[in-house]
């Protein structure tokens, strides 16, 4: 009995985790940011094994760069080498509100981990979100300063082409075959504006930006086809382009054609709550392998339909979606 009692003594002083059942061992912390990275790394790795030279930018969460996540951490080599730019919203305007300077604290965090991804080969592309000509004019000059390219938004809807400024910054008439040789880029994912389809392309042919970010389907609803971004391809001026496809890997869309109905009634186990800010948007545990599917990897997946359609590369969106669980 005294042995008994002695051991139950030690276990409760002395070794608590030791004599606890290993049922109850909690899991280990999921490193969100990491799981992020192996996502956008997965996702690389698949489109670039089906078409070499396939351009991988994800949109925001810069931080992942860093290995630490932090400013000053080194390098996330495998994570660097895995994509070919990042995207930045509201790094000179926008951060707080349209067509307002963003406050140099944000500004120069963000400025931290872009720097170091551009010095690590990749292309920086900026979207500021400023109505004033001035303010138009000052975020071009200031990207262009830093190396950046960059397209000052004056509908944060990103849903028509802008008038201003004319001709575009940067506009030019030569071939465009790698992001290291774009000079401007318009990002419109919303074509609701347009009447048709054949409207939409139209009106992007009548250009001449040099990288295009648009949607693979038209309203939700069409996709392009491969015909079709083969024709938007074609700047105005005669020159070539690369074309991007948006895509969110961070939130499911009840919009998309992935959607199914019984998720209203009954979420799978990866679907987070909406997103206050944009109705429809679901977060995800990205990092669970049923949405992945849903992302790359099989015939009937996101991925692949932007591959087969044509596209140059893929921007993936909502990366930051590492806050939200943290």
């Amino acid at each position: 009995m005294r042995k008994i009692m002695l051991f139950a003594l030690v276990c409760a002083l002395l070794l608590p985790s030791a004599c606890k059942n290993k049922d109850t061992i909690a899991p280990a912390p999921i490193d969100y940011k990491q799981e992020m990275r192996e996502f956008v790394e997965e996702i690389s790795q698949y489109a670039k094994a089906a078409k070499p030279g396939f351009f991988i930018i994800p949109q925001n969460g810069a931080e992942l760069v860093s290995s630490t996540g932090e400013e000053g951490g080194p390098p996330d080599m495998n994570y660097l080498k895995a994509i070919d730019g990042n995207g930045q919203e509201d790094l000179f305007y926008g951060y707080n509100k349209d067509n307002q300077a963003t406050p140099s604290k944000e500004r120069t965090y963000l400025q931290s981990f872009l720097k170091l991804s551009h010095s690590n080969g990749n292309t920086i592309l900026v979207t500021d979100y400023c109505v004033s000509h001035d303010k138009m004019d000052d975020s071009y000059a200031k990207n262009h300063a830093q190396g950046y390219v960059s397209f000052a938004a004056d509908h944060r809807e990103l849903d028509h082409i802008p008038t201003y400024p004319t001709p575009i910054f940067g506009e030019n008439d030569q071939n465009i075959r790698t992001l290291s040789e774009v000079k401007n880029f318009l990002y419109l994912i919303n074509p609701e504006q347009f009447a048709s389809k054949a409207a939409f392309i139209q009106a992007l042919r009548a250009t001449n930006y040099d990288l295009l970010i648009m949607d693979l389907f038209f309203q939700n609803q069409l996709a392009f086809t491969a015909e079709e971004i083969a024709q938007l391809k074609q700047k105005a001026n005669g020159g070539s382009r690369l074309l991007i496809s948006y895509m969110s890997i961070g939130e499911a869309e009840n919009y998309r054609y992935y959607w199914s109905s019984s998720w209203d009634s009954q979420k799978p186990s990866w679907l987070e709550r909406e997103n206050p800010d944009w109705p429809g948007n679901y977060k995800v545990k990205y990092w669970d392998q049923a949405w992945k599917k849903i992302i790359y990897g099989t015939e009937g997946s996101y991925l692949k339909k932007i591959l087969d359609a044509g596209f140059d590369g893929v921007y993936l969106d909502i990366i930051d979606a590492f806050e939200y669980f943290e």
